[in-house]
């Protein structure tokens, strides 16, 4: 008997599958089975698997110290270091970095350093967050009160509400644009319902808006041009904070750096960050803030003693030394430059599935792209339920190509920044052989008018 349950997973279905070791951008099930793995194992691989120089650096600080705590004041040179080297290379002035262990955590952070700034300079009612419909951004509890999946709420009796988590719209046009409205009609028709939420709320009750630069788990929703511009003209004008979370985004994974670069989002008050951090090889994440929030937060723990803030694996010196190297492999490698030159192709090879039968919209940005599977093309509908992602995800797999459905029957594509052009011919034609198998089953059902 297994006693183990599983996260994300239906617990009456127990495992399928059992991956035994990685090499690259390739992964082996317990028969020995290669399969590509395009999802980076959950957006996060950046370097692919067995690389030795993170491993080492795992070994070598393990080896002088495998932990100490950074609580009253006890620090480490490494997770200072790792700090120094990210807060330059963020599109912030000036970061201040608190590390946790995951960028559910990362959020769930987040949350609490709005509600202790904004008690600090004396406006304990300014602590609501916009958060949009479709969002992920974790699954403790604070940070599942953020997301907008049915999934991820269905069943645990969050404290949205209490929590002042308010919802505004997708920025999704395929899906939310009405008949005949343009894409800048459409932005401007969200941004109207924006201002109509944040004076219906108060702008004096609102802390800040959180966004996924490009979403993950929703569907890989990349938001129309000129979007976050006219976002960010209205979060000024009502002094409301900009958080962007960059969990899936950051670290080359859209093209540029972080995803608020890519899409042109400006500079954010608060940035989250995790996977790609250390290429997933070890548990970190990071929540950091603009100087003059850490200011005044700082001048508050002075007032109460200490800030009561902290995870006991905070800024563990084996995982900040792997994240370091990770960092240090980016720069050496221009990984980022590279992982841009692979998602250029990576969207002009999908592009091509723009014809299929099945497939309602390609969308992405460098190595990160869904396809939207649709029973009828044109229509803009998805299908009732998520069997035919279900199946497009194991057809897929069939094929020794490890994808994702998600956002019901979408299937979202994200491997490796080390990818080769090679490698995404291979993947291209994987996943070519599985959506004809997943259209003729579509077909062979009733599902599909294609």
């Amino acid at each position: 008997m297994n006693h183990l349950i599983y996260p994300t997973t239906n617990l009456q279905s127990g495992a399928s599958m059992y991956i035994e070791r990685g090499e690259g951008v390739y992964v082996y099930d317990a028969d020995g089975r290669q399969y590509l793995e395009g999802m980076s194992g959950l957006w996060c691989t950046s370097l692919g698997y067995n690389q030795p120089e993170l491993i080492e650096a795992a070994a070598e600080q393990m080896s002088k110290m495998s932990y100490t705590h950074m609580f009253g004041g006890k620090s480490h040179r490494v997770g200072e270091a790792l700090a120094e080297e990210l807060a330059a290379m963020l599109p912030m002035r000036d970061a201040q970095i608190f590390f946790g262990n995951s960028g559910s955590d990362a959020n769930d952070s987040g949350i609490k350093l709005l509600h202790y700034y904004f008690n600090a300079i004396g406006k304990p009612q300014k602590r609501k967050i916009i958060a949009r419909d479709r969002a992920y951004h974790g699954v403790t509890v604070a940070s599942a009160c953020l997301t907008a999946l049915p999934i991820n709420q269905t069943g645990f009796d969050l404290p949205v509400d209490a929590l002042g988590i308010l919802r505004t719209d997708a920025p999704h046009y395929y899906h939310g644009a009405l008949d005949g409205e343009t894409e800048s009609a459409f932005v401007d028709r969200l941004c109207a319902n924006l201002e109509a939420l944040i004076e219906r709320e108060g702008a004096d009750t609102i802390a800040a808006f959180i966004a996924e630069p490009i979403t993950g788990a929703s569907g890989v929703i990349v938001p129309p041009a000129g979007y976050y511009a006219r976002i960010r003209e209205i979060l000024a004008r009502h002094d409301i904070l900009f958080w962007a979370d960059e969990v899936i985004t950051g670290f080359g994974r859209t093209g540029a750096d972080f995803g608020v670069v890519s899409q042109q989002a400006g500079e954010p008050d608060i940035m989250t960050m995790a996977k790609q951090l250390s290429s997933a090889y070890l548990p970190i994440s990071a929540t950091a803030v603009k100087r003059e929030l850490f200011d005044v937060m700082a001048a508050a723990s002075a007032k109460h003693g200490v800030f009561g803030h902290g995870y006991t694996y905070s800024g563990h010196p084996v995982a900040c030394a792997v994240a370091r190297k990770t960092l240090e492999i980016y720069r050496r490698d221009d990984i980022f430059a590279q992982a841009a030159e692979r998602g250029a192709y990576l969207q002009s090879q999908l592009a091509a599935f723009r014809d299929h039968p099945l497939v309602g919209e390609v969308r992405g940005a460098g190595l990160i792209a869904a396809l939207e599977l649709v029973p009828q093309k044109g229509a803009r509908q998805s299908f009732p339920d998520g069997r035919v992602g279900a199946f497009a995800q194991q057809a897929c797999q069939d094929e020794g190509l490890i994808l994702r459905q998600v956002a019901g029957s979408s299937l979202a594509v994200c491997p490796p920044l080390i990818t080769t052009s090679a490698q995404i011919d291979e993947l291209i034609g994987k996943l070519s052989l599985s959506l004809d198998k997943t259209l003729a089953f579509a077909r062979s059902e009733g599902l599909c008018n294609g």
